[in-house]
């Protein structure tokens, strides 16, 4: 798996993105961190064409996966220290769970 090392805003109260604008801005990015069989934010809120990051820093593997079809969210199983990023470009809601322990869900809203 090929590991990433991205630029994160702090995601605070589940909130989290930053307005790309002007010659040469970068895409917003938001984090999730998986820790304590949890992703954390549970429930994230950024704007259209917002790189989001999970990234594992439990000592067991989890997978990042949406619960609708067709699966917008589909990461293979993520070794500790392993991320998983994808930019979420269409408005929506993505509810998503870790397919190896199902308990384990979040949301991620598109604006």
């Amino acid at each position: 798996m090929t590991r990433r090392m991205s630029l994160a805003v702090a995601v605070l109260g589940g909130l989290g993105a930053l307005a790309a604008s002007g010659p040469g801005a970068r895409a917003a990015e938001a984090q999730v961190m998986i820790d304590n069989f949890s992703f954390s934010p549970a429930e994230l809120t950024v704007a259209a064409g917002t790189h989001v990051t999970w990234t594992n820093r439990d000592d067991i593997p989890h997978t990042v996966t949406s619960r609708e079809d067709p699966r917008v969210l589909k990461s293979p199983a993520l070794d500790t220290g392993d991320s998983f990023a994808v930019a979420l470009d269409t408005p929506g809601t993505h509810h998503y769970f870790c397919m190896l322990h199902p308990h384990m869900q979040g949301t991620v809203v598109v604006q």
